[in-house]
């Protein structure tokens, strides 16, 4: 099938079967992930371009919408953020070893299965690079699927099991950030426009966001650390949303243009990683049977259930905060998506922009440490 042509289809029966909704809940555009999985186990593949693609337009508007606001917010709660980033990696590592021994998993197997449950392709890329373990790919593709809808269905019961009002609470976390964001509103007004659509500036914050994810950082032992294409870009994005401006010319991209490159750059992600990971999912679990699905669902929820409960009853932080910074931990892309459709604003999206720096880069780590010791 044509490759245009199969994005295309799977967009459209994933966004009219994520639409369905059953008892108010729905996996939104997850479903596209769901839909591509299938595509993909029949063969059907799109271009790697086509992932990493939307991954970039996704996560530079994401840093865009956060920036502006983001080191206020990141100052005021760095603390609770930076840990909340600790915790979620630390806690999905300490189970995956656990689970690992216990079930005798393979050392390979078992990583592949962490960076799927946390869904972290920097992390898996990490892997790959010091590792030509095949088995790392098939763990990552067994439970990269229930890291993706885990976290989605997560962030939409977690409000109504606490009774929580999510528009509610929405209101009062956007009230909190207004003042800040007015202000700076109200001093680029005065500022010159270098094009009416701002996307130049976009493409100009994504041309720099890339080349500093290439950028390599020497670690022990001659491996490398990079941000990559997911931390380049949202690096890059929050920097040029912070400021605003370059001289007397305004920076700031309008948020209507944002916000649909967003959503076309989820809807590419999903589709792009999906009929990946689709090639040979039956099989795979006909091989090493459900227990390594089993294994990929408690590193996922036991570390988004540790940190709710250490950051309600210890950091006593809000919702919205506590589900965007459990986005950013579980460096969940789609499950951010789902929760700024729940909330109906995008500054959920400074909680998710806070944290996701600190796990991306503790992800790398601790899967190159799981690999030496398992």
């Amino acid at each position: 099938m044509d490759t245009l042509l199969a994005v295309f289809l799977i967009a459209v029966l994933g966004y009219l079967l994520g639409s369905i909704t059953i008892k108010g809940i729905n996996l939104g555009s997850a479903m596209i992930l769901i839909v591509s999985l299938v595509f993909g186990h029949y063969g059907i593949v799109t271009d790697s371009i086509i992932k990493n693609l939307g991954l970039i337009l996704f996560v530079g508007s994401v840093g865009l919408i956060a920036g502006s606001v983001f080191f206020e917010n990141f100052k005021n709660g760095a603390f609770h953020y930076i840990i909340i980033g600790i915790m979620i990696v630390l806690s999905g590592g300490l189970t995956t070893f656990i689970t690992a021994k216990l079930f005798r998993i393979p050392a390979g197997l078992s990583v592949g299965i962490f960076n799927g449950a946390l869904t972290s392709t920097p992390g898996l890329a990490a892997a790959l690079d010091i590792s030509s373990d095949s088995s790392i790919s098939i763990g990552y593709g067994v439970t990269y699927l229930f890291g993706v809808i885990g976290v989605v269905l997560f962030v939409q019961l977690l409000p109504r099991f606490l009774g929580k009002d999510m528009q509610k609470e929405a209101a009062e976390y956007v009230s909190r950030l207004q003042g800040n964001d007015n202000a700076a509103e109200k001093n680029r007004q005065e500022l010159k426009e270098i094009e009416s659509g701002r996307f130049l500036v976009f493409t100009v914050v994504m041309t720099l966001g890339i080349l500093v994810g290439m950028l390599k950082v020497p670690l022990p032992g001659g491996r490398s650390f990079s941000l990559g294409i997911t931390g380049g870009p949202l690096f890059a994005g929050i920097m040029a949303g912070h400021l605003g401006k370059v001289g007397d010319y305004s920076i700031k991209v309008p948020a209507s243009t944002l916000t649909d490159l967003r959503e076309w750059g989820l809807m590419l992600f999903l589709i792009g990683a999906g009929t990946e990971a689709g090639q040979g999912f039956i099989a795979i679990l006909q091989e090493y049977g459900v227990i390594l699905f089993f294994q990929g669902a408690f590193i996922t929820l036991v570390p988004m259930i540790f940190v709710t409960i250490v950051a309600l009853k210890i950091f006593k932080m809000d919702l919205i905060s506590i589900l965007g910074s459990i986005c950013g931990g579980m460096t969940s892309t789609p499950a951010l998506g789902t929760l700024i459709s729940s909330a109906k604003t995008d500054a959920v999206s400074i909680a998710y922009a806070s944290t996701y720096p600190v796990a991306l880069i503790l992800v790398v780590l601790t899967t190159q440490i799981l690999l030496a010791i398992l």
